[in-house]
């Protein structure tokens, strides 16, 4: 036997072994099928890509961890705050049942109180919330505190780092994290400058290979800012220069962000000391980072987080609920499509059961395999009668869901796998009847830059088509 054969020996008895570890994890079905078939047709390969990034020891050891820390922080950091969810008493008074269940179930899973002493501000596209960030910025008084999956050493980029140095050389406090594979393009060039003037910076996870890119697990997907407690930003739009529509490739960047003034920021504000407080080791619980609100508003929020640390699938759960319990119309934006069999089930049951449910995607590709996958859901989601469009001016990369006239939800997840088990996210769930009806209108604008994909001239598309489909479903639970 020579050397050769040995080694195809090895790994074939090492590649048998890790197939009986997958299957004894009990995984979801789908997830365990899809690394059996990679760990079967692409036996070397596969197997360093499953002990590389398929392994959940990282997760049982590091986010077990973490998520016990982060509830003491929490009940500690909210203080007199946490009396919020006695709040949830007035959306039940308000009769509206449905309401109530959501606002429940993110109390139960996340433990995030109702606030109700908030102002928002809509922020549509790169441009508008780039210029209120560096305002927000500008008039900092104590402290800012950033959290991006993608910092890019770029025109926007450079602008929003010379600002916080400028505040951080007038004596207030900055602190920012950055995830390691979203932004490991990241150099020491553009970081150093913020640390010789004293930004404590921290990196989330690293990692050794970083180029692997967006397949790695348990990236931090959250787009944070808080500025002195009081006014606190989330949404979809990272920092980069093509979120202010400058590649030549993607064109036009169509997005949303969500601008809150009030109480809602506290929570906010909790979510970003727990995170600082595992890349950092420093805690911080003193009171001037919650400073007393003067009245801002009336709406209605939750922030929700969730991610491998989280003992349930918050995010995921709520998105399911809304769906469930809409009567009247369900409006989606989101740039992947990669549901669940539970969110799959809950749109088509909702478009059978007579509800107006649409979807807007992107045309273009931004990752070629979640794009294919996204589009193998089309199908039986025309079938069932849920519309779908696509989006034609440019690359449409907003978070967005509307149900009914009363609920909404807008933050960092989008409705695939990825973003329901493996990052972490950030979602604002707005019980307001005025920003749904804003967040409707800038939907029905948007279709009109969309084409409506069509179920008789989609089930014409080429065989070739609907191979390239069906593969990247196959593996759409390890994406």
């Amino acid at each position: 036997m020579n050397f050769l054969n040995i080694i195809m020996l090895f790994f074939s008895i090492l590649t048998f072994f890790v197939c009986i570890i997958v299957l004894m994890e009990n995984r979801s079905p789908q997830r365990t099928v899809a690394w059996l078939l990679v760990l079967i047709f692409l036996p070397v390969a596969g197997l360093m890509f499953y002990l590389y990034i398929g392994q959940n020891h990282r997760k049982k050891r590091t986010f077990i961890k973490k998520s016990k820390e982060d509830y003491k922080l929490l009940r500690r950091l909210l203080k007199e705050q946490i009396n919020f969810t006695s709040c949830a008493d007035i959306a039940k008074r308000t009769g509206l049942e449905s309401r109530w269940k959501i606002i429940s179930l993110l109390l139960n899973s996340t433990h995030s109180p109702i606030t109700i002493n908030n102002s928002i501000q809509v922020l549509q596209n790169g441009e508008k919330k780039f210029s209120e960030i560096l305002l927000a910025i500008k008039s900092a008084k104590h402290h800012i505190h950033m959290e991006y999956f993608i910092i890019k050493d770029s025109e926007i980029g450079v602008t929003i780092r010379d600002a916080l140095i400028e505040k951080a050389n007038e004596g207030i406090e900055v602190r920012l994290v950055y995830d390691a594979v979203g932004s490991w393009k990241l150099k020491k060039s553009f970081i150093d400058p913020m640390k010789r003037a004293g930004i404590k910076v921290g990196v989330f996870l690293p990692v050794t290979l970083p180029f692997l890119g967006s397949s790695l697990n348990y990236r931090n997907h959250r787009k944070i800012l808080i500025v002195d407690g009081k006014i606190g930003f989330l949404g979809g739009i990272n920092i980069g220069d093509e979120y202010l529509g400058k590649s030549k490739k993607m064109g036009f960047w169509r997005d949303t962000h969500l601008k809150i003034l009030g109480e809602a920021v506290y929570v906010l504000q909790v979510i970003f000391l727990m995170d600082w407080y595992f890349v950092y080791s420093e805690e911080l619980d003193d009171e001037i980072y919650f400073p007393k609100q003067a009245y801002c508003g009336e709406k209605m929020i939750q922030i929700a987080a969730s991610g491998p640390d989280s003992y349930w699938q918050s995010i995921h759960q709520a998105f399911f609920s809304l769906i469930s319990v809409a009567t009247e119309r369900i409006f989606i934006t989101t740039p992947y499509l990669i549901p669940d069999e539970s969110i799959s089930m809950a749109l088509k049951t909702a478009a059978l059961s007579g509800v107006d449910t649409r979807i807007i995607l992107p045309n273009k590709i931004d990752h070629y395999a979640v794009f294919w996958a996204s589009k193998s859901h089309y199908m039986e989601l025309l079938e069932a009668g849920v519309r779908i469009y696509e989006y034609d001016k440019g690359f449409i990369h907003g978070k967005v869901i509307l149900v009914d006239g009363c609920f909404s939800t807008i933050g960092t997840a989008n409705l695939d796998i990825r973003s329901f088990q493996l990052n972490f996210e950030v979602n604002a769930f707005i019980y307001d009847e005025e920003a749904t009806k804003k967040l409707a209108d800038d939907f029905y604008a948007d279709i009109k830059s969309c084409i409506e994909i069509n179920i008789e001239e989609y089930k014409k598309r080429s065989l070739a088509r609907r191979v390239i489909e069906s593969l990247a479903r196959l593996f759409s639970p390890i994406l």
